[in-house]
């Protein structure tokens, strides 16, 4: 499993369920009831993506999202 990608981790009053988006990768998200579901689905949802594009040719991209928070240290 993949865990160098940066999983960004929210609540979303819309869906009323935590999100866990995966900036890097296009459209990679997941939803959870508790945030550790979320990133836990989100690891799932990481390992679907790379299988695919590897699959269908496509390129993978590497992990460079930080937040920037990151930048101020």
């Amino acid at each position: 499993m993949d865990h160098r990608y940066h999983i960004n981790v929210f609540w979303s009053q819309r869906d009323d369920c935590w999100v866990a988006d995966v900036p890097d990768l296009k459209s990679c998200a997941a939803f959870g009831d508790t945030p550790e579901e979320a990133i836990a689905e989100a690891r799932v949802a990481i390992e679907g993506w790379l299988e695919s594009a590897r699959t269908g040719g496509i390129p993978v991209p590497k992990p460079r999202y930080r937040p920037a928070i990151y930048a101020a240290a």
